[in-house]
């Protein structure tokens, strides 16, 4: 899959131009290649380009595609967690994107505990207040992060955040700085390190870096369109 090298590599170059633009050491700068909907063999031609880190957001999803990927891939899991997949999710993601409620955290550190596992997390912040959306409103994650941070099992490592959709990059800017400023709130307020704001996607994670993003989630611009149905192992021919 040619195509999907060349994407790559425009991506690439502008996560560096964008890191370039704001004086920030691109090592600061993780992509996560978002491969929902996308087949295994999607994901091997991008780890032939040297893309080791990938993103899904269906735990039923990634239970089949994961064990058909070389086993040296990294998965992130992006996507609304509901609490009846946890336990299925744990043993294949390094870190969750979206814990987006307390009850969430508590259920996700107590089903750690009895898996013995010790799960990195981010917390989802709806920053533009969004009926739609999951995730805390800003002043709710306040009153919850004395307990948040308290968990004997979740590590809590930053923010994530899912703007509306703009027309323009450029009007992301504030839902970028909104969470920015927030994490930054915290630190202060509870003394403890947040590194990680995952934030910025295919049309303006140029935008995001700017801003401060560590991880950028990209899909479209890397994989091209997603098919809008979930990828089933079915799907694979049998000679992949």
């Amino acid at each position: 899959m040619p195509e999907i090298f060349q994407s790559l590599q425009i991506v690439r170059e502008k996560i560096a131009e964008a890191a370039a633009r704001a004086g920030r050491d691109l090592q600061e700068i993780q992509l996560v290649a978002v491969s929902k909907t996308h087949p295994p063999e999607a994901v091997r031609a991008a780890m032939d380009a040297g893309q080791m880190l990938f993103g899904e957001s269906k735990v039923q999803e990634a239970r089949a595609k994961i064990p058909l990927c070389p086993g040296r891939a990294r998965w992130h899991f992006i996507g609304h967690l509901q609490k009846n997949k946890i336990r299925h999710a744990l043993p294949l993601f390094e870190l969750i994107h979206g814990v987006d409620s307390l009850e969430l955290a508590r259920d996700l550190d107590r089903v750690a505990g009895e898996m013995g596992l010790h799960p990195r997390a981010l917390l989802e912040v709806n920053v533009a207040g969004e009926g739609s959306k999951f995730g805390f409103a800003p002043a709710k994650l306040r009153t919850a992060m004395e307990e948040l941070l308290a968990l004997g099992r979740v590590q809590i490592e930053g923010l994530m955040c899912i703007p509306p959709p703009q027309s323009k990059a450029e009007d992301a800017r504030k839902f970028f700085v909104a969470l920015r400023n927030l994490r930054d709130e915290l630190m202060r307020e509870f003394r403890v390190p947040l590194p990680q704001l995952s934030m910025g996607m295919s049309g303006d994670f140029g935008t995001a870096i700017e801003e401060g993003a560590t991880l950028v989630r990209v899909g479209t611009a890397i994989f091209g369109e997603r098919s809008g149905k979930t990828w089933k192992a079915s799907e694979t021919r049998a000679d992949d």
